[in-house]
């Protein structure tokens, strides 16, 4: 995936979008972080954004963000606690080979939906949305 390229394609008001038909259904939060640096380790850096972006202090602890480094080509998807104790390891590596696969294909736009669509299914499995739903972080692209 090329940095520049990456940025310019990807569909930022259709992934928000999605974002939030995702959110609907669920307690979760889904959070997707562009970053024009390179990642050589990405589930570290993720992990630290998660830490950054206070996606660790949900109510449940049900968020999710999806990170992307176009410039070294990596990405990462990371779950906090509650959300990972439900789907183990195998949930994220099967979502980051098919958002692989439409990277591969330059279908930037196609990856990011697909990854917050799958996300988002599980969300409302385990955590539905509640009386009380309140949205408890942005749902814009998150870019440094």
């Amino acid at each position: 995936m090329k940095h520049k390229q990456f940025i310019i394609e990807v569909n930022a008001s259709e992934v928000v979008e999605r974002i939030r038909v995702a959110e609907a259904s669920t307690s979760g939060e889904i959070r997707v972080f562009i970053s024009r640096k390179e990642a050589p380790d990405p589930v570290a850096v993720a992990q630290a954004k998660f830490e950054h972006l206070g996606m660790c202090r949900t109510r449940h602890h049900n968020g999710v963000l999806i990170f992307v480094a176009p410039r070294s080509n990596t990405f990462a998807i990371v779950g906090d606690v509650a959300v990972h104790e439900i789907c183990g390891q195998g949930f994220w590596e099967d979502v980051r080979n098919q958002m692989q696969d439409h990277y591969r294909g330059g279908r930037y736009t196609q990856g990011l939906v697909m990854a917050i669509d799958h996300a988002g299914e599980l969300l409302a499995k385990h955590f539905p949305r509640e009386k009380d739903n309140p949205n408890e972080l942005p749902d814009e692209i998150v870019m440094d």
